[in-house]
């Protein structure tokens, strides 16, 4: 990841008198004044059996009153509910739009156990260390990292469409690879940050991600702390975080900004562009006019334009569907739905064949179960039930794009001939 323009030192004095940030510690264990507070910044490696100990020394101390750490309820439920998955409303998933999300989310915790295996330890020993801990000496435990869907919702509002593609596309990639993790990239394991270092595998423009991914998470988390700081006056807080956020965090620990203001700013996704909302509208136009071109022309062109659409529209999606291996049945609704979903822009084609492939397939319990670890394997994603739903909608939807346009290229090229 590239390296963030250089700033004040931490130590450096605040702007303000509310927030005076004093450092007492060098290096990866900091302690900072806030207010009427205490907060020790201790940096950790999230493959680290060495910081998973240390966490465990300092709570161990008896010096602490709260525990901070980096980690969103998502992410803290996946490390502490491994078996939450099976509350998964799959059709839910669908209709809200979300499967990109979950299947990224996915990836990331596939490549995760990637690197368990490779080093010896799962990613996070540390933060469950933090959580078992504060429970054993009765500490609250407060999360203070950005949800982790509202991280990679910003992440591809700063991207342009083929980046965004190219992103999540990366992201499925590096599922799919068994190769071993580059030293490069345990190398920035070892500054702390797992986030990162998913996208790192693949990402080119680094730059760019830079932002989302570890600037305003250090902005937000220090926002998180200080108003931890106003709600437990007086106690000194241990926040456990990654080794590379220390330095930010310690920053921002200095703003003079509303930290409720602050959160609220951080957790905004940024509205989409108004016109690729108004493509698929303006596609369906131009695709209702060519009909209407065509039948005014001749009714024999007319229903070879119909035919052109259905075939190419629906035999696309259908293909996408026999690549994810739909049911039969899937693969037929795909093939008909297609067609009509198209001319409506507010219902996809992969909403139909995945509420399909539902019905013909209804995944069992133990496909839920044991969801995380086939999503370790490229045949995995084939051979769980829900995994193979997400596949269907997505190669569905995709064959159904795709079919989109070059059936439209296709009735406008008969017109002009």
């Amino acid at each position: 990841m590239a390296e963030p323009p250089t700033s004040a030192s931490p130590s450096s004095p605040a702007h303000g008198h509310d927030h005076a940030v004093v450092a007492t510690d060098a290096g990866p264990r900091r302690t900072l004044a806030v207010g009427d507070a205490r907060i020790t910044l201790l940096g950790t490696a999230h493959v680290s059996r060495n910081s998973a100990d240390q966490v465990e020394a300092e709570l161990d101390s008896g010096a602490y009153d709260v525990v901070a750490v980096e980690l969103c309820r998502s992410r803290h439920d996946a490390l502490t509910r491994p078996d939450q998955l099976a509350s998964l409303d799959l059709m839910q998933v669908v209709r809200q739009g979300k499967v990109a999300m979950v299947m990224a989310n996915l990836a990331m915790a596939a490549y995760q156990q990637r690197l368990g295996e490779q080093l010896g330890i799962e990613p996070g020993a540390e933060m469950r260390m933090a959580i078992t801990q504060a429970a054993r000496h009765g500490l609250p435990v407060v999360l203070i990292d950005r949800e982790i869907g509202t991280t990679l919702n910003r992440t591809a509002r700063s991207l342009g469409w083929w980046q965004r593609a190219t992103l999540f596309s990366g992201l499925i990639g590096s599922l799919l690879s068994r190769d071993e993790v580059s030293e490069e990239d345990i190398d920035h394991l070892l500054e702390g940050d797992v986030v990162e270092t998913t996208f790192a595998e693949f990402a080119h423009d680094r730059n760019e991600l830079y932002q989302p991914l570890i600037a305003e998470r250090d902005r937000y988390m220090a926002a998180k702390l200080r108003r931890s700081a106003v709600d437990h006056p007086d106690a000194h807080i241990l926040a456990v975080v990654g080794a590379g956020h220390v330095a930010g965090i310690a920053r921002h620990l200095g703003d003079s900004e509303d930290p409720a203001e602050v959160v609220d700013l951080l957790e905004r996704v940024p509205p989409r562009r108004r016109w690729p909302r108004l493509l698929p509208w303006a596609i369906v136009a131009l695709v209702g006019i060519g009909f209407y071109i065509g039948f005014t022309r001749n009714p024999d062109l007319g229903w070879q334009l119909v035919r052109d659409w259905v075939l190419i529209n629906g035999g696309l999606s259908a293909l996408g569907a026999i690549l994810a291996a739909a049911h039969p049945l899937t693969v037929a609704t795909a093939f008909v739905a297609a067609p009509i979903t198209s001319l409506n822009p507010t219902i996809g084609a992969g909403m139909v064949t995945a509420a399909a492939e539902l019905w013909l397939r209804k995944p069992r319990v133990g496909d839920f179960g044991s969801l995380r670890d086939d999503t370790g394997t490229l045949r995995g994603w084939w051979r769980n039930r829900v995994s193979r739903t997400l596949l269907v909608f997505m190669f569905s939807t995709l064959g159904s794009a795709l079919g989109t346009y070059l059936a439209g290229y296709l009735i406008y090229d008969r017109l002009n001939g």
